[in-house]
């Protein structure tokens, strides 16, 4: 194997760190935090709590990003001096982990280059996710729990927190659905091309015969709601079901009838939450996310009429965007963007990053 050009790399880092900071704007990002630390520090702030969130949400955001790329550019301006000291002394170890801190710094701000492009009104905030079986019967209930497996370590690796709202398991096996929150800044921008059909094509494991099943599972993305969405449900347009809560194999997980679904009858939304500890609380819990799907609903509507106006007839996101083979041959391939690989096991296993930031690029290009 060829030795690696480190400085080489290190200069290609710090080119392409320079031109994320000049799309930033760091003097602007660094006046805008200013300005905000001003308003946020205004005795009547949360006199007007809808302006109070979206300073401080405006705030967090701004800032967190500055401080990204700062730390970023302190780890690009260290990267020299360790290679000089590690060659100095010749120390093995060291240089083992002068190329970790490479490889971890050339990801860091690809994943910042990526964040970069996300510029929608929603971008930077929480996502709800929603996994479904679809066509496939039990492989594909089986298939729906691997995306959301896949979902959770992809989370996992890049320090999302998760927070699981509802599961509805599968008699047989897998599951039915499953609604979870993912926080994180730029949750929702990321994830979000994730919202279609994922595809399975594989030997079943509950096929006596061993024949190669399709089985498809459906994932849904929306923002979080804040308070300035202006969601408003009537209590007449909602429908309020309470039942028990229950865990894989029909197992029953309480005594109480906690768990809560709501439908909302105008549109047909369903939405479900079991995961809290009281009635009260997963109402309120469902009532959330039943309000981010209504402000998803609504911004769909404004997309169609703008599509309708220019002519747009491209594909939605209900589609088929991926197909996941694990027999004849071992491939994953994105229908959108063309990316592909051969390691079905680390894509299963959450390392999305490729096929996300393809993703992100494909979707600022057809704007």
């Amino acid at each position: 194997m060829a030795e690696r050009d480190l400085l080489g790399e290190i200069s290609a880092l710090d080119e392409t760190l320079r031109g994320i900071e000049q799309v930033l704007d760091i003097k602007k990002m660094q006046s805008e935090v200013e300005r905000l630390e001003n308003e946020a520090a205004t005795p009547d702030l949360w006199n007007d709590p809808e302006n109070a969130q979206r300073v401080t949400s405006a705030l967090s955001r701004v800032q967190g990003t500055l401080n990204k790329v700062r730390q970023l550019r302190g780890r690009v301006t260290d990267l020299p001096v360790m290679i000089e000291l590690a060659n100095a002394e010749s120390n093995i170890s060291a240089q083992s982990d002068v190329i970790k801190e490479l490889d971890s710094l050339s990801s860091a701000i690809n994943d910042l280059e990526v964040q970069t492009l996300l510029s929608g009104e929603y971008d930077h905030r929480d996502a709800l996710i929603t996994i479904r079986s679809e066509a496939g019967g039990v492989d594909a209930a089986d298939w729906a729990e691997m995306v959301s497996r896949m979902f959770f370590r992809y989370c996992e690796r890049h320090s999302y927190g998760v927070n699981v709202l509802e599961t509805s398991y599968a008699e047989e096996a897998g599951i039915k659905s499953t609604t979870f929150k993912v926080s994180g800044a730029y949750a929702y921008g990321t994830l979000s091309v994730e919202q279609g059909t994922h595809r399975l094509v594989r030997i079943s494991p509950f096929d006596s015969q061993n024949r190669r099943h399709t089985s498809f599972a459906g994932v849904e993305v929306v923002p979080v709601v804040e308070q300035s969405d202006h969601i408003e449900i009537d209590e007449k347009d909602i429908r309020v079901d309470v039942y028990r809560s229950s865990g894989p194999g029909g197992q029953g997980v309480n005594t109480t009838d906690s768990a809560v679904r709501i439908t909302h009858i105008p549109t047909g939304i369903v939405v479900s939450c079991q995961n809290e500890r009281s009635q009260i609380q997963n109402r309120a819990t469902a009532m959330a996310v039943l309000q981010s799907k209504l402000l998803e609903r609504r911004n769909q509507e404004e997309r169609a009429k703008i599509d309708a106006l220019r002519g747009d007839s491209s594909g939605s996101w209900g589609t088929q965007i991926r197909s996941y083979v694990l027999h004849p041959y071992q491939m994953v391939k994105d229908h959108r963007t063309e990316f592909e690989t051969g390691n079905t096991q680390a894509v299963l296993d959450g390392e999305l990053d490729g096929f996300i930031a393809a993703g992100i690029r494909w979707r600022r290009e057809r704007k």
